[in-house]
């Protein structure tokens, strides 16, 4: 191969790679931008605190807003659903939710905080609170799913475990009659009900300012590819020159 089809080839390896390095980076900064949109949204919902109902979490054209609702109703006699892999302060534990329905609306799931698991993975136990209760919090999108693989939910110890929250998976497998509200109830922390509990969005998931740190760095990389592939270039023809001096091909 000649040396003009090496630099060829150098350069178009070299730009290819920037692209993606920036692309990704580029990326990053979106997602940034989208979670301090959503965490400014949430903000001022807590700040405000203007009640809903509780069948809002049934509208459709907010499934990805937040509104600080209040409602009574019963919690459906269903185990609960325990989401795996959260953790908290470094602990590993699983979210819990139980089925709730208001007096007005539609059925919804309610996040009743967060429960450690012991060394053996035992499922810890979540009664269900009876009679009519009334509920405040936040209705909020449900934790991200990321990549879905496998089956959204399984059986055990009593409980359903939850690799995500799959609002027609667990319709399907819990034999639900109706529909899941889109948006799930995060209970007021001062409530005396659920467990360990708070109203923070991101706390098992990279943060504004994580996005922005990886996408430096992606920057970076893209950088450095460039800085290579003219340091290469550079010597190459030094050394072409030095060649043609000396009479060498």
């Amino acid at each position: 191969m000649s040396r003009n089809a090496n630099f060829v080839l150098l350069w178009a390896l070299a730009v290819a790679t920037i692209a993606l390095f920036a692309r990704l980076g580029f990326w990053q900064l979106d997602r940034a931008v989208e979670k301090q949109a959503m965490l400014d949204a949430a903000a001022r919902v807590l700040e405000d605190r203007d009640e809903h109902p509780l069948s809002a979490a049934s509208d459709a054209s907010r499934t990805e807003a937040y509104d600080w609702a209040v409602g009574r109703g019963t919690f459906d006699a269903r185990p609960a659903l325990l989401l795996d892999n959260q953790q908290r302060d470094g602990r590993v534990g699983v979210r819990a939710y139980r089925v709730f329905q208001p007096g007005r609306g539609g059925l919804l799931l309610v996040d009743l905080g967060w429960l450690p698991l012991s060394g053996d993975r035992t499922l810890p136990t979540v009664p269900r609170p009876e009679g009519t209760i009334e509920l405040r919090g936040l209705l909020a999108p449900p934790p991200s799913t990321g990549i879905a693989l496998g089956p959204g939910l399984m059986r055990e110890d009593g409980h359903w475990l939850l690799t995500r929250i799959d609002m027609d998976a667990i319709v399907r497998e819990t034999g639900l009659s109706v529909p899941l509200a889109p948006r799930v109830l995060r209970l007021d922390p001062a409530m005396q009900l659920g467990y360990e509990r708070d109203l923070e969005l991101l706390a098992n998931t990279l943060t504004p300012d994580k996005h922005r740190g990886y996408a430096v760095q992606w920057f970076g990389l893209a950088l450095t590819v460039l800085a290579t592939a003219i340091l290469l270039t550079f010597r190459s023809l030094r050394g072409r020159r030095a060649r043609h001096r000396q009479g060498r091909p």
